[in-house]
């Protein structure tokens, strides 16, 4: 009964935060990995 009781009085995750969350860590990824060529390519346009 009492381990029942502890688990079933959890919080409810927020998914949006966890989906905002996860489309930030892409787009770090993303300019992480491609941060040379946007370097490349603003310093042909100076």
């Amino acid at each position: 009964m009492k381990f029942e009781r502890r688990f079933g009085a959890r919080k409810k995750a927020n998914p949006k935060k966890g989906l905002f969350l996860i489309i930030l860590l892409f787009i770090v990824i993303f300019l992480w990995f491609n941060a040379e060529k946007f370097l490349k390519m603003f310093m042909n346009t100076q």
